[in-house]
């Protein structure tokens, strides 16, 4: 069963190469959004607060700050609609994922730059 899902996964899932990214990094997501017949473009700007699941069926949650309030976007990667990543800065954090970072307010959700 696991050869099964394993072949049709590999022969119809498409790969797309995106950058490397991990949590603490502030990225942007350009998606297509269909409304009726129409396609636009939307990016979501924001922190990745984790990265889950392995393979195809790996997803990865970003933050942003909407005024006053915390949104939050859970992205798979092998979503078709998705059509490029872009890294606005590499972040300096110690855990793989920073759910903490969802209580802290003001300079306290300030992420360190990493070195290079």
């Amino acid at each position: 069963m696991a050869d099964l899902l394993k072949f049709v996964q590999d022969e119809f899932v498409t790969r797309k190469d995106f950058p490397v990214f991990a949590a603490g990094d502030t990225i942007t997501v350009y998606y297509e959004i269909r409304e009726g017949e129409k396609t636009r473009t939307q990016f979501f700007k924001g922190v990745v607060i984790q990265r889950r699941g392995s393979a195809n069926t790996e997803t990865f949650t970003i933050r942003k700050m909407s005024g006053a309030i915390g949104v939050e976007r859970i992205f798979p990667v092998n979503l078709p609609a998705l059509q490029k990543i872009e890294i606005n800065k590499k972040g300096a954090v110690r855990r793989a994922r920073i759910f903490y970072f969802r209580e802290l307010t003001g300079k306290k959700a300030k992420i360190k730059d990493k070195r290079r």
